[in-house]
């Protein structure tokens, strides 16, 4: 005689199966967490573009910054609000030089990091590009450098993170704002590596 397993029975199955999963989650977010970058690139290596991925005024700053100490030929900025243009963008960042307007190249056609880089890589390739220096948040560099390099696996790419004020990377379990943040860029990244893992079969 058959009897239909109780409801006890069924919780202790499905806890069984989904303990494996949520250890391997965890373990894959702290790993995840210590591939991000938690000081400022100091590499003085010029490169032939610098390409801020819009989000936070900071990465607009530093991009600025980079191009007027000539670590690259133009600053090309990803993800732009139509109807904003160089000069707008320009008065965001402070003492930013007038000069370096013409240096300066908008992409408006992203509205998310996959996006960026395929925005980034239609520009490179037109400008005949072969390196660039990829400036956007720390937290947000693992998923960007995994979506740039697929895209323009012929180009180096050299990560320079920015620190936003919300992030600590180094207690981020003890900052809700900070757990929040990695645990949503760490489900971005799962889902950016299962797409390319599906692009590949």
């Amino acid at each position: 005689m058959h009897f239909r397993p109780t409801r006890h029975r069924l919780a202790k199955r499905l806890g069984l199966l989904l303990f494996p999963l949520l250890a391997a989650w965890i373990a894959g977010l702290i790993w995840f967490a210590a591939q991000i970058p938690d000081n400022e690139e100091t590499s003085t290596t010029a490169n032939d573009a610098i390409v801020v991925l819009t989000g936070g005024s900071e990465r607009l700053g530093e991009g600025v910054r980079l191009l007027a100490e000539g670590q690259g030929k133009k600053l090309f900025v990803s993800g732009v609000y139509r109807g904003v243009d160089v000069r707008a963008l320009l008065r965001l960042s402070q003492d930013a030089p007038e000069e370096l307007a013409c240096c300066i190249t908008l992409g408006y056609e992203a509205d998310d990091t996959r996006g960026n880089a395929r925005e980034t890589a239609a520009w490179i390739a037109e400008e005949g590009y072969s390196s660039l220096r990829l400036v956007t948040a720390a937290y947000h560099m693992p998923r960007s450098l995994l979506l740039f390099r697929r895209a323009m696996p012929d180009v180096a790419i050299l990560p320079h993170p920015v620190f936003p004020e919300g992030f600590r990377r180094e207690d981020w379990w003890l900052r809700p704002r900070s757990a929040w943040l990695l645990i949503n860029e760490y489900s971005k990244f799962l889902v950016a590596l299962a797409v390319n893992h599906i692009r590949d079969i």
